[in-house]
């Protein structure tokens, strides 16, 4: 951003500016769209307040990834409804669009 500028000194200027930015200890980052995922893997997280206003800089490793219709606990109670394998729970929501009554009425047939 400032090239040579000491960290430190960036610190202060921003702090002068009544700005702070605090990092955040993040393992991944998962954004969820309405048709896909965003997942950032090792990211570097910064949350910063800007005169009252709090915004977050995510840098990493991003994944695409096609959203699911249905969720792991969907699945355990799939399973669970149906007497079947939580494989066999996920095929079903699959093959139904992720409609867990569907799904859990295709299993019993």
């Amino acid at each position: 951003m400032f090239p040579k500028l000491n960290p430190k000194d960036m610190e202060k200027m921003m702090k002068k500016m009544g700005i702070k930015q605090e990092s955040i200890d993040a393992t991944e980052v998962i954004i969820k769209c309405a048709d896909k995922d965003l997942i950032i893997r090792n990211p570097q997280v910064s949350k910063v307040n800007a005169m009252g206003q709090e915004t977050l800089q995510i840098i990493g490793d991003i994944e695409e990834v096609k959203a699911s219709k249905y969720t792991d606990e969907d699945v355990k109670t799939v399973a669970e409804q149906a007497g079947v394998s939580k494989e066999k729970a996920r095929e079903a929501l699959e093959k139904n669009d992720g409609d867990l009554a569907a799904a859990i009425l295709d299993l019993k047939r």
